[in-house]
This record gives C-alpha cells, structure tokens and sequence, in this order.
C-alpha cells in the first residue's frame, strides 16, 4: 500500500509532518531556525479538503518572510508553519468543488497533509502537463520572468538584455524568453557547467562566470552599446555592474536579490544609482500578484511556448520535508540548477 492509499483509508486519524518557524535566523538558515514535528491533522469543517502534499516550493523569498519586518507579506510568526506553495492530491473532501482525486495546487505550506480552506486552491488537469511544472515554469517563477521582462522591463525585439542568476529558478526562464522574443541575452552564473546550460540549453549568447571572470571587464565586452534590460535576481555587486553599463533608457527590474537576503539590516545599497539620471533610465521592482488579472493568459503563453519547443522548464528534486532546512540552504550556496522542489 503506498503513501496515498494509506492517507485516504486513515485521513480523520493521519499525522502531518510540518515545519515552523523556531527561531529568527542571524545571517545563514541552521538546523534549529526550524522545528520539524509530527501533528495530528485537525478534522474538517464545512467546505474544506484535505490534501495529500506531493510536492513544496522552496524559494528565495522564504529567507526574507523569517526577518522581523514587514514586506509585501507579514513575517513569519515563530511557531508559524513555513508558508510555501505545494502541489498535492485532495484525500477527503466536503467541498461540492473538489472531489476526492483531484490534484490540486494552493498556499499550503510546508507540510505532509493539508486541511483546511479551498480558498486560493487551483484544480490541475494532469494530463496536460507534469503538475509540478505548476510551481516552476508555470508558477511563481514563470510568472516572474514572464511579468518581469514583459510588463515592468517592456522588453524590445533586438535588445540587450542581461539576466543575473540566469541557470536559477526565475533566470533560466528568463533567459529564453528574453531569447524567444528576439534580444540579444547575456547570462550571469557561477561557474562553468552552469555557464555552458545557459548557452547551450537556454540560448543564451554568452555566459559570465562570476566565479572567475571580471564581471565589469566582461560587460563591457560584451555590452559594447550598453544593457537595455538587466533583469535583476541577486543585487548587490552584480547590479553595480549593471548600473555602469546601462545604455539609454534602460530598464533596471529587480526580480529579487539573493545576495543580500542573509544580511538584510545592512543590505549592498547601489552607489551608483544616480547614474539612472544621465541614462534617462528606471529601476522598478514588483511582485506577481501586481499582476493577477493576467495570470491566466501568461499561463497559456508560458505554456503554448513549451509545447512549441521554445521553452525548457528545469527544476531539481530534492527529497523529505526532514532536510527542509539544508534543502532551503541549498539556495544561497549555488548549489541549484533551475526550480529546487521539495517532494514530500
């Protein structure tokens, strides 16, 4: 009897894995900035469904929900369970919406069993493409390099466009689509199989190598007429880089900054930021859920271009909600190649 069975003969009895907020981490994520604990899942209320987990995100925003400050979300209270979005079967429901079978995807957190609230939960059809795309190419990150590069850097045919963390979640999306849309694409990643992916399997015509090379050297050598769009996913140095190099009117949109999420009381301010004056140039961050309305049609292109061949969708699939901790960490050590994805 596998996992799934055994939850749907059992489900007013199961216990669900979770992780919780245990205390507020200074500087890197250790093993006791979460509790891992087995609960019992609470019993159902009117409208509610309970989900099997099959798979958790595991983002770069998660470090900065665990600081004690507001941002686009309130923090994570300690003993909070660890917001995640997660990919999962429905196992009990008395919800006329769902029915037992259903896969579904939803805010459910970092944890083994979902109970609770249909509200923001989105039905899958399976057989149109591998659910846990769902989290990745056509989820959160997708969507960020879809929004990012079409509607806040208004991307133009026969651009220069420079993508920061280019082989990670967001940039290897990016970097094809920036590429499918007729610009010319410089990639930004650590190290040489990371830079050959990049120009070999996204498109990318080059590749810097942040581990070895001169990034400003490179940039400008590659760069020659300026960057008209720097998609930004790390901050910091890189985005300094950037900010030397912009042609006029750029468009600077800053994505993330994953360098900078372990130290945010003293985040890597850009010095040269005036230089936006000069180049008649602008600099815009966003969220996804600025853009809501368009979710749906943004889905249909992200997924038409990869039925077309156009657009690849990597994710790296890590195992057991136990190894949460290190499997979060894995982020800020560059040790991930597309969307990392958590299987329960």
């Amino acid at each position: 009897m596998d996992w799934n069975q055994s939850c749907k003969q059992k489900a007013s009895v199961m216990n669900n894995m979770t992780v919780r907020l245990a205390e507020r981490p200074i500087g890197e994520i250790t093993d006791t900035t979460f509790e891992i604990a087995s609960e019992v899942v609470p019993e159902l209320n009117g409208d509610e469904i309970r989900v099997a987990l099959e798979y958790c995100s595991v983002d770069p925003a998660m470090r900065t929900w665990l600081a004690d400050k507001a941002s686009y979300v309130p923090p994570l209270a300690i003993g909070e369970l660890m917001r995640s979005g997660g990919i999962g079967e429905v196992i009990e429901s008395k919800s006329t919406d769902y029915q037992v079978g259903d896969k579904v995807m939803g805010r459910f957190g970092i944890q083994s069993v979902y109970a609770g609230s249909t509200a923001d939960v989105m039905k899958l059809d399976p057989g149109e493409i591998d659910i846990r795309h769902y989290l990745g190419g056509l989820g959160g990150t997708g969507l960020a390099a879809y929004f990012g590069l079409l509607s806040v850097g208004a991307l133009r045919d026969g651009e220069t466009v420079v993508v920061s963390a280019a082989a990670g979640a967001v940039g290897h999306i990016a970097v094809q689509i920036a590429k499918l849309k007729g610009c010319r694409v410089i990639g930004i990643a650590g190290g040489p199989e990371k830079c050959r992916r990049v120009v070999d399997e996204y498109g990318a015509n080059a590749c810097i190598d942040y581990k070895s090379e001169s990034i400003a050297g490179r940039m400008q050598e590659l760069c020659p007429n300026g960057i008209d769009v720097y998609f930004d996913n790390v901050g910091g140095e890189l985005l300094e880089n950037a900010l030397d190099n912009i042609a006029l009117h750029a468009r600077i949109v800053i994505c993330g900054a994953i360098g900078e999420y372990d130290n945010l009381d003293a985040v890597h301010a850009p010095r040269n930021y005036l230089n936006l004056i000069g180049k008649a140039a602008r600099m815009q961050g966003y969220v996804n859920f600025h853009f809501t309305e368009q979710y749906a049609e943004a889905r249909a292109d992200l997924l038409q271009w990869h039925r077309d061949g156009k657009l690849q969708f990597r994710d790296q699939i890590e195992q057991g909600i136990e190894n949460f901790p290190a499997i979060l960490r894995m982020l800020f050590e560059g040790k991930n190649n597309g969307k990392l994805l958590l299987k329960v």
